[in-house]
């Protein structure tokens, strides 16, 4: 899937600044029977099966708030067939209605900004919920997974519910993230799929338990290892792609420590730096072809490179500084490519300059618990963003390496080490 993209001058971009607001609309009947239509084919082919819990609860025509596990692309068209006699608007990210905000609106989307606070979201959802009477479905982890475990929740989930107060819906996907993970370059593997759809909170439930309780069940909920799923339930993944790009979520070696240099291939993960080999094998076990395997379970090296990344920053030795291709998005009528620039992050949070000098941006690292990053985002490539309510900033790095994992681990791991010098949040 690819975005509409202008070149552009960087002035001439900011002059083309558009934050109009539009309240959510009740999505049309005709669209959601197309929505529903196109979604069916993709979701026959995963022999896709849901189990409903607890749903006799919801009383017809009764809103609810529908909370999702973010897995892969095809989580919306699951929504699509399961809520499908359900009117409800869906929150998603503002450089999907790029080129095509009308047909956004009208199937019933909210825009918003990942990982930036919006009080903006919060109305449209009660907009949604209280004067059009539609149920509301958002993905609280705002993005995917890359090592298939759940992305950080907002802490403003739980007040999210109190302002709201309407049921609240909880769907878990299997085999979603096992049939397309992100890293893996669009390519589908042949793994059934499945939903549980399961009546999780009450109003009266929401009123009168406080929000850090809320928060504690989300949590809960949201808490889930789609590598795990995958060896419990022995789903093997036979194809032979299965290991392309996996340097993207493992890019520091365990054995030499070097990083950047693992590629991935066929079904090999290899170390170029000292030639360590890894094999994925077909129930999602990392197994060295010769010697020790130090982490036989993908989360558990992810977490490792967690754990390297929060040392570099109390050490203070944290830093990375790439040239990148800069893209705005200042509209929703296209994506701006602006020029060059050099990105910088560090302790001090980013620092994005370029286009000649005129763009100087810098982002502390209180502004967000985690980052906006991806793989091949919208077939362009791997991409960083950062910015606010006004402006925001796609960077793609120039240079070969795998960068964006290990920015995203630092954005969230300062991001608490800050709360924990302010005292806003106990670790």
């Amino acid at each position: 899937m690819k975005i509409k993209v202008q070149e552009l001058d960087y002035e001439e971009a900011l002059l083309r600044m558009d934050h109009s607001h539009h309240n959510p609309v009740k999505p049309w009947l005709a669209f959601r029977f197309l929505l529903k239509l196109v979604s069916m084919p993709d979701l026959k082919a995963t022999h896709f099966e849901c189990q409903r819990i607890g749903m006799e609860k919801l009383q017809k025509g009764e809103p609810c708030l529908i909370l999702m596990n973010h897995s892969s692309f095809i989580d919306l068209k699951i929504a699509s067939v399961v809520f499908a006699s359900r009117p409800f608007n869906i929150v998603c990210t503002s450089d999907g209605f790029v080129g095509k905000s009308w047909l956004m609106r009208s199937i019933g989307c909210i825009p918003t900004q990942k990982f930036v606070s919006d009080v903006k979201l919060v109305k449209d959802m009660v907009y949604a919920v209280r004067k059009l009477h539609n149920s509301v479905l958002m993905y609280p982890e705002a993005s995917y997974s890359f090592d298939g475990t759940a992305t950080p929740l907002p802490e403003s989930i739980g007040k999210c519910l109190k302002i709201l107060n309407v049921p609240v819906v909880m769907v878990r996907t299997y085999g979603a993230f096992a049939r397309d993970p992100l890293y893996n370059g669009l390519q589908l593997r042949k793994v059934k799929v499945s939903a549980r759809v399961e009546y999780l909170l009450s109003p009266e439930e929401i009123k009168e338990k406080p929000v850090e309780e809320l928060n504690r069940i989300l949590r809960e909920q949201f808490s889930f290892d789609n590598f795990r799923w995958q060896q419990e339930n022995r789903v093997a993944i036979r194809e032979k792609f299965r290991a392309d790009y996996l340097n993207r979520v493992l890019y520091k070696c365990p054995h030499c420590k070097v990083e950047g240099k693992m590629m991935g291939k066929g079904t090999l993960l290899t170390c170029r730096a000292c030639g360590k080999t890894y094999e994925l094998t077909e129930y999602g076990y990392m197994q060295a072809v010769d010697g020790k395997t130090e982490f036989p379970h993908i989360p558990d090296w992810y977490r490792w490179e967690r754990e390297c990344v929060r040392e570099e920053l109390t050490k203070g030795t944290y830093r990375l500084d790439i040239p990148v291709d800069i893209y705005m998005m200042v509209n929703t009528k296209c994506i701006y490519k602006v020029g060059d620039g050099q990105l910088c992050h560090t302790t001090d949070g980013f620092h994005l300059t370029g286009c000649a000098g005129r763009l100087d941006c810098s982002q502390k690292p209180a502004a967000s618990y985690s980052l906006y990053s991806d793989y091949y985002w919208y077939e362009i490539g791997d991409m960083i963003c950062i910015g606010d309510q006004q402006i925001l900033y796609y960077c793609f790095p120039k240079k070969a390496g795998d960068v964006v994992a290990k920015t995203r681990l630092a954005t969230e791991e300062l991001w608490k080490l800050v709360r924990i010098v302010t005292g806003t949040r106990d670790e």
